[in-house]
């Protein structure tokens, strides 16, 4: 799979999620294969301001490479003068976030509301198209509402203004993360351009990833929740797409000592204090559905060092 200039080594697809998706969550996952990791979405306002917190979201590891950059705004004069003012990094792909459903970023006209202005959109991507020099991708939802479903008319004009591939959330903003992922719509902007469609929404293992690939025509797969607490996988997948063997997922001590290389890492890039409480929310994804998750959840919210963390999974687990 091809991205612009771009060889991807699969088509299986780390989705950009706020606070999931930073420097070390990305670098467990490129270990385990993913073919293109997605940083957490940055807004081109807070760029401009040169907010302090945005830096440690620009950070990248060579290791991580093929690796997007994602961007959010509504002005397509600040969002391509800083996509031309950071094309420096060492980040491949620059991607616009059309489908992000959060009302604080709804409500000031970016993520998926501008789904609702296809103008502006051609807009947007055409000035940063034109702007800088590496390819400019963008991901939308399934529409608005479903009074309001245009994925596949916004996917024509992001192709019109230049944009080198689209990924598709099969659900709209309205529906958050609830309710079943719409294949159909992926299958119809799929049809409507011929620019790389990346599918996204319900692919949780090797079988739902390949259904939608042959539901829809999709070129990419692009995994958000299922990869949370299990990075793991991206190599299911690429093993299930190659050979059609199901992998089994690790057994309790890989997981425990993935929870504890994950900790080191954020110590490493975040500092004991924040990187061990970003830890909670994974040790629980990562121990989810496994006996005495739920009281381990809640012992977890104490743990404030990594030596409590690695005396209580030595204990739990």
């Amino acid at each position: 799979m091809k991205i612009g200039n771009i060889k991807l080594e699969n088509p299986y697809i780390l989705a950009p999620m706020a606070g999931v998706t930073d420097l070390p969550f990305r670098l467990l996952c490129k270990e385990q294969g993913a073919g293109l990791l997605c940083m957490e979405m940055i807004s081109a306002k807070a760029l401009q301001y040169k907010n302090k917190n945005t830096k440690a979201l620009l950070v990248i590891h060579p290791e991580e490479y093929p690796v997007s950059l994602q961007l959010f705004g509504s002005d397509p004069d600040i969002v391509s003068e800083m996509a031309k003012g950071i094309e420096e990094l060492p980040f491949q792909i620059l991607d616009i976030n059309m489908g992000c459903p959060v009302p604080k970023v709804v409500k000031n006209g970016e993520g998926s509301a501008l789904m609702k202005n296809p103008k502006l959109v051609y807009q947007i991507v055409s000035k940063t198209v034109k702007a800088i020099r590496k390819p400019v991708t963008v991901k939308i939802r399934k529409g608005f509402d479903d009074m309001h479903v245009n994925a596949a008319e916004i996917a024509k004009i992001v192709e019109e203004a230049g944009g080198a591939a689209i990924a598709v959330h099969g659900r709209t903003r309205e529906q958050y993360y609830s309710g079943k992922a719409d294949w159909e719509v992926i299958r119809q902007v799929k049809e409507a351009v011929s620019i790389p469609v990346i599918g996204n929404g319900d692919v949780v293992s090797g079988e739902t990833a390949l259904a939608m690939m042959k539901q829809t025509g999709c070129d990419g797969v692009m995994i958000g929740r299922a990869a949370q607490g299990n990075p793991w996988i991206f190599r299911e997948l690429a093993e299930y797409g190659k050979t059609g063997v199901h992998l089994e997922r690790p057994a309790k001590e890989m997981r425990k000592n993935a929870m504890l290389r994950h900790a080191r890492l954020q110590i490493e890039f975040k500092g004991e204090y924040l990187g061990i409480r970003e830890m909670r929310k994974h040790v629980a994804w990562y121990t989810k559905g496994m006996e005495g998750s739920a009281k381990l959840r809640e012992a977890i919210n104490r743990v404030e060092s990594y030596d409590e963390l690695e005396e209580l999974l030595n204990e739990r687990l």
